[in-house]
């Protein structure tokens, strides 16, 4: 597999210029499968991107003096209609970089309604990153994704559902496993169940259908199993975008099968808070996210 890599002092990402490093093609000799988006990529609300028929990923390494050996892959959320890649992406990335830990964007496809699109992407990107981690200095066994609302979706798909690798395949990249070592998910969408799902997420991934089979094949609620990574789940209790019954039924799964977990349910902050750009007590949450990575010995 050829493997292009971009070395630049900044990136023009539609909307914002993102001071940059590594900037790799998730499927450099073209994707398996198309999503059916032929408009061009655009700038869509603050500091947010649509039309996204490319996927990539931006990588901020962290300084080697800092550097934790840990490695997170972000998914911005959107609602799978668009991504909101600046606050819930690069702001992310940047913030965890400072802190010793590699800060790898995940910009992928939209679905418009093919819905193995996204979760394709998220652990093609898994394998990217675990294949390179010596060349980056990241550990291969501390390489976790995170996701904020349909981003969150993402990520605990991958989460949930993710082979150990296919040693028989000649591509060596399908060689690498794509479960997370660990999880993170901000304000996530959990289920496609219509009573307390975000149907315009629903609706995006998988169309405007009541295909029970897909309805339960992405309610990730009904996926968790014990093989999963140990989880860190925030929300407000003000969301009224997404129901906090999404996460509070995610944890109460990984109870059931004895996943390490940790909740927090802030009073205020509603739903797309970020990082760092609401009000106490929300704000509080990458301290607790670290604190929670020493935990469970991600970094020291």
């Amino acid at each position: 597999m050829k493997t292009y890599l971009i070395l630049l002092f900044g990136i023009f990402v539609p909307g914002m210029l993102i001071a940059q490093t590594l900037v790799l093609k998730v499927w450099p000799d073209g994707s398996p499968n198309d999503n059916g988006i032929f408009l061009p990529e655009e700038a869509y609300r603050k500091e947010s991107i649509r039309n996204i028929s490319e996927a990539e990923i931006y990588v901020y390494l962290p300084e080697k003096e800092k550097n934790t050996g840990a490695a997170l892959i972000i998914c911005p959320g959107g609602g799978y209609s668009f991504e909101a890649i600046g606050r819930e992406g690069h702001n992310i990335a940047k913030f965890f970089q400072g802190k010793g830990i590699a800060g790898i964007v995940l910009k992928y496809r939209l679905p418009n309604g093919n819905h193995n699109i996204p979760s394709d992407d998220a652990r093609r990107a898994m394998r990217i990153v675990r294949k390179n981690a010596e060349k980056w200095g990241i550990r291969r066994n501390k390489i976790g994704i995170m996701g904020s609302s349909a981003g969150g979706h993402l990520a605990s798909t991958v989460g949930t559902i993710f082979d150990e690798g296919d040693l028989q395949n000649a591509d060596l990249l399908e060689r690498e496993s794509c479960r997370p070592d660990f999880l993170a998910l901000l304000y996530p969408v959990i289920t496609l169940n219509e009573e307390f799902g975000h149907m315009g997420t629903r609706d995006n991934l998988i169309g405007q259908t009541h295909n029970l089979k897909l309805i339960r094949q992405y309610s990730n609620e009904l996926n968790v199993s014990p093989l999963m990574p140990p989880t860190f789940i925030i929300l407000a209790d003000n969301d009224k975008t997404v129901q906090p019954r999404n996460s509070i039924e995610f944890y109460s799964a990984l109870r059931r099968y004895d996943v390490p977990c940790e909740l927090h349910i802030f009073q205020k902050g509603g739903h797309g808070f970020g990082i760092r750009n609401s009000t106490p007590p929300a704000n509080n949450w990458p301290d607790l996210f670290i604190s929670w990575l020493k935990i469970i010995n991600i970094i020291e």
